[in-house]
């Protein structure tokens, strides 16, 4: 019965103990514990290990501890030191402050008017720089003046270094170099941008401040890169007419060019010119609608020339008709003619009626297409309302879509309801003139057959 008890016994404590137990060397072999006084052993033995390790590490700790109680002290004696010296450059600043403060009182005594005289020298080369950055002459002089102004004016703005008299005569040489430049029309060899990127040397005559040309071309000046570049779209031919002109000049000659006096400034009015559609650019934002009126315009005007050329030359074999009595059945007066010679013994009621059915023969012919003159003066007004109207539809749509606060998104649909407008004007216009002189040579033509006829009746008349 005693070992009953004694297994279970050994069981629970050999499994709180089993730290103990893996803790030891593996080349010694663990012996088998048969009875509860080797256990209480074992366990004995194992706390002895432990409060041995405990005490180890509470000298070890109490080691650092002394030690690092060293370095604290250490620190704050090295702490003390430094405030010390940070008291002591702090009064040294303060006395350091108070001698700047009578050296600059005694500067600015010293400089007199001189202050204001260095204001007005650094205020005017900060302006000529920004001017000189942006100029036309930047591309002929080079824009080391502009790095040379900003340096000057760098300089003036400090209070430690002066201005030397070279300096202040090299900006007074820079305003005046530009200033005779504004004056001058000067043609100069040099590197120019095209359209496509590429570099390369033209001859470029430059106006002043105001336009720099080449090749009967605008130029502007590329800030970024220092050199004169092709617009990327030139003003009216007539703009680059003179620009021709005036590249092609000799010394003396007087040549008439545009000129845009904002240049300086941005050129804001040849910039304008330039943005200014032309005729082709005016009708393609007539879009689908203007495509139809320019269409339709066109096939009514050279009807209505073809029709006016019919009527002048059948009005002229009339008007030749009208000079002999040989009928000539070319032309429809001969054909009236012909058919009162055939009728003319015949009773003057019956003569009548065929010499009015012989014309009423000819009307159709005459008359042919004027009417579709007539019906195309007419509707091109109205296709010019349908394009307004559909125009403001697409204005309307943007606004709904993007409110009105950029006007750029409404001005394709107001441009295409102008321009339709327009062109059912200039459409409308002219085919009713040609309209009015088609309808009257052709009502010219046609009195001189009702005329001629009723001269027939009265001598058929006058024979009775």
């Amino acid at each position: 019965m005693r070992n009953l008890y004694v297994f279970p016994l050994l069981f629970i404590l050999s499994l709180s103990l089993s730290s103990v137990a893996y803790s030891q060397d593996a080349s010694e072999e663990v012996q088998e514990i048969s009875t509860v006084e080797a256990l209480l052993a074992l366990v004995k033995e194992g706390k002895t290990k432990e409060q041995a390790a405990n005490t180890q590490r509470e000298d070890k700790f109490l080691a650092n501890k002394n030690k690092q109680a060293s370095i604290l002290a250490s620190e704050k004696r090295e702490l003390a030191r430094q405030e010390k010296i940070a008291d002591a450059l702090e009064k040294e600043y303060k006395r350091n402050e108070d001698i700047l403060r009578v050296k600059e009182d005694a500067y600015k005594k010293e400089l007199g008017s001189l202050v204001e005289l260095f204001g007005h020298l650094q205020s005017s080369a900060g302006e000529a720089a920004v001017q000189f950055s942006g100029s036309l002459t930047g591309a002929q002089f080079g824009q080391e003046r502009v790095a040379f102004l900003n340096s000057l004016t760098g300089k003036m703005s400090e209070t430690t270094e002066l201005p030397t008299i070279r300096e202040i005569e090299g900006l007074w040489y820079e305003l005046q170099r530009e200033m005779i430049a504004s004056g001058e029309v000067v043609s100069f060899t040099t590197n120019v941008i095209d359209v496509d990127g590429e570099t390369s040397e033209c001859n470029v005559t430059r106006v002043g401040l105001f336009n720099a040309v080449c090749d009967g071309k605008y130029l502007e000046y590329a800030t970024s890169k220092g050199q004169y570049a092709f617009l990327p779209r030139q003003p009216a031919g007539r703009f680059t007419k003179t620009a021709k002109k005036v590249g092609k000049a000799d010394s003396g000659d007087q040549v008439r060019f545009g000129v845009d006096p904002t240049g300086p400034t941005g050129g804001s009015l040849l910039a304008n010119l330039i943005q200014t559609p032309s005729l082709l650019e005016r009708a393609q934002q007539g879009r689908e609608v203007g495509y139809a009126i320019i269409a339709v315009g066109l096939v009514a005007v050279i009807f209505s020339f073809w029709k006016l050329y019919s009527l002048y030359i059948t009005g002229t074999a009339v008007r030749k008709q009208t000079t002999t009595k040989a009928a000539d059945p070319s032309n429809p007066l001969g054909r009236v003619l012909k058919v009162g010679q055939d009728n003319f013994n015949k009773d003057i009621d019956t003569l009548e009626l065929k010499l009015a059915e012989a014309i009423m023969a000819e009307r159709p012919a005459i008359d042919q297409g004027i009417g579709f003159i007539k019906i195309i003066s007419v509707i091109a007004p109205l296709a010019g309302l349908l394009g307004t109207v559909t125009g403001m539809i697409v204005t309307f749509q943007m606004i709904t879509l993007y409110g009105t606060g950029d006007p750029k998104l409404m001005a394709g649909g107001i441009s295409q309801a102008l321009v339709t407008t327009v062109l059912g004007l200039l459409v409308a216009i002219p085919t009713s003139l040609l309209h009015s002189f088609t309808q009257s040579s052709a009502r010219g033509i046609i009195s001189i057959l009702e005329e001629q006829s009723t001269g027939i009746l009265a001598e058929r008349a006058e024979t009775k």
